[in-house]
């Protein structure tokens, strides 16, 4: 432990002795001007010293209790009532919401299945916002149905709706919410049906039958696949119903047996074959939420598949040795892409390409995450950890991960404090190039831009955020936080109701897009909102959190039979 700051008066106490002590042996002229200054010199010391003990390292926070930013906290909450009043207002019910023109809009001409309504149910209980809720469980209980004739996206209504109703029913312990929950997901089942067991990309839910690519019949994403299993696993421990859990872990099993050596995944396969198509290797659209996935299935089950641990190591290897790179001029980090290439002869190279996601920012606080669970070398790790809590890999995925978070947060060092749907990094300096390394393709300041440049109220950056603030308790992570809410109020609130993409984060004032994403309500504003919070709030060593920021409770399985093991 540090020593304790001595006070002013035994620091005066202390100067005065050796003041003293010097006069009486030093009596020549010139000596006491030597005197002087070394009376001054020593006074100054132990005046400084103090500050500069207190300057070192700390000890780690001995407890895992993080409090609250109350004042914060709030005003992110009113944010949310903002937003959510307005579309309960306009479009109550409405698959998605129109801010500007203050409408709703359905993915089925048959109606909706109140994907907005669903995924903000655990929002509004964390928060506190009990009157809300119960208006949004009245629609649910009198005009909610999934019998809608119309093509619904496997991933999207199992991350948002499926994942949804499961919080709910968590959080508030409410029947209603698992009786929906079970009636959506045999209505998903039939997506399954392929050759493979690979899920089809489209299920039309009233007729209960699976609906393959428009464009491509046998194409299916990689991630999409991948991105089904913690609210299909939940489900089936509530409800000891194995088929549940052994239609999604048969999809890891078909991914397992058709990974490449390096272990990371093309973000497209066969339905029919169950092996990988020639496609881009990536950890944004179509490729970020397999990996997520990995640890997030491992930590799910209490760690009791390890097939799930090794997985996720194997393909973070493989990350480190293709996909890590850093810029020449700032040394960011960033996380580049493969792009496949097919000679002649039949044989594939593969280009790699400086461009990054927003989406692949989630990765920041996976790899974080991971470093201090899978990448753990003691039972107990400390808040920060210590370099010795965690094993090589886990410190080298820690480090990346603090790294990569620093990249996301430099694609903010925009006009509105926003960061680009997409940047690319530059390969290396040039005169008279831009303060940044990156650049938002095909736009400048100003104008134009391209789709490149606009802020959807995504909230890859801030989930990153969240589990770093309550991983090390380091403040500079909830002013970040802070930083980018404000922005979100400066450029992405419209007074009269509701939040809506900025389409050019480097053109103020800004021009916005007519849609307030459902995404906004389940993840941004909740990750930002449990960032002020106390960490008693969802804590990290009870919940996982789905792709769409549903939080579900970790258990150990019961009555499961798993597909596949090492």
């Amino acid at each position: 432990m540090p020593p304790r700051k001595q006070t002013d008066s035994s620091k005066q106490s202390i100067c005065s002795s050796i003041g003293a002590l010097i006069r009486s042996r030093l009596r020549a002229t010139t000596c006491k001007y030597v005197g002087f200054f070394v009376l001054l010199f020593i006074s100054s010391y132990l005046y400084l010293s103090p500050l500069i003990i207190t300057s070192v390292p700390q000890e780690p926070i001995s407890t895992d209790y993080l409090n609250a930013d109350v004042s914060k906290r709030d005003a992110v909450r009113a944010a949310f009532q903002h937003a959510w009043s307005s579309y309960e207002q306009d479009a109550m019910g409405a698959d998605e919401y129109h801010p500007i023109s203050h409408r709703g809009f359905n993915f089925s001409g048959d109606g909706g299945i109140g994907y907005t309504v669903v995924d903000a149910l655990d929002t509004m209980l964390i928060m506190g916002l009990h009157d809300e809720h119960a208006r949004a469980r009245q629609w649910i209980l009198d005009k909610h149905s999934f019998e809608r004739e119309g093509n619904f996206n496997t991933f999207e209504t199992t991350i948002r709706v499926l994942g949804g109703l499961l919080s709910a029913y968590h959080l508030a312990g409410d029947t209603l919410y698992l009786e929906r929950a079970v009636d959506l997901a045999d209505r998903l089942l039939p997506a399954f049906d392929t050759p493979t067991g690979l899920p089809l990309p489209m299920v039309n839910l009233a007729k209960r039958v699976g609906v393959r690519d428009q464009w491509s019949s046998d194409q299916i994403s990689t991630a999409e696949a991948a991105t089904l299993q913690l609210e299909f696993k939940y489900l089936a421990q509530l409800t000891r119903k194995n088929i549940y859990w052994s239609k999604v872990e048969n999809v890891m099993s078909v991914i397992y047996k058709s990974l490449l050596p390096h272990s990371l995944v093309p973000i497209f396969m066969s339905a029919s074959k169950g092996d990988f198509t020639q496609s881009d290797i990536r950890l944004g659209s179509r490729g970020d939420s397999y990996y997520e996935y990995l640890i997030k299935q491992y930590l799910q089950t209490n760690r009791t598949e390890p097939i799930y641990k090794k997985m996720y190591a194997d393909s973070m290897k493989g990350l480190h040795d293709n996909l890590v790179q850093k810029t020449s001029r700032q040394g960011l980090t960033y996380i580049a892409e493969l792009i496949p290439h097919r000679s002649k002869d039949g044989s594939v190279t593969w280009d790699r390409s400086a461009k990054q996601d927003h989406l692949v920012c989630f990765l920041a606080g996976s790899l974080m995450l991971g470093a201090t669970t899978s990448g753990a070398a003691k039972h107990f790790i400390s808040i920060p950890p210590r370099l010795e809590e965690l094993t090589q890999e886990g410190q080298r995925d820690w480090q990346t991960g603090v790294n990569l978070l620093e990249t996301c947060m430099d694609t903010h060092r925009t006009s509105t404090g926003l960061s680009p749907e997409i940047v690319m990094f530059r390969a290396n300096e040039e005169k008279g190039e831009s303060e940044r390394d990156w650049f938002i393709k095909n736009s400048r300041k100003g104008g134009p831009s391209s789709y490149d440049a606009r802020y959807m109220l995504r909230p890859e950056t801030v989930e990153s955020l969240f589990i770093a603030w309550r991983l090390t308790g380091d403040l500079k992570y909830r002013q970040h936080a802070w930083n980018i809410f404000s922005a979100i109020e400066n450029h992405c609130r419209l007074e009269e109701g509701g939040y809506a993409t900025v389409l050019d984060v480097d053109t103020v004032p800004v021009s916005r897009d007519d849609k307030q994403e459902t995404f906004f309500l389940s993840e941004t504003l909740k990750y930002l909102y449990m960032t002020f919070s106390d960490s008693s709030i969802i804590p990290l060593d009870k919940y996982v959190f789905n792709t769409e920021g549903h939080p579900l409770p970790i258990f150990k399985p019961t009555d499961t039979k798993p597909a596949f093991a090492l």
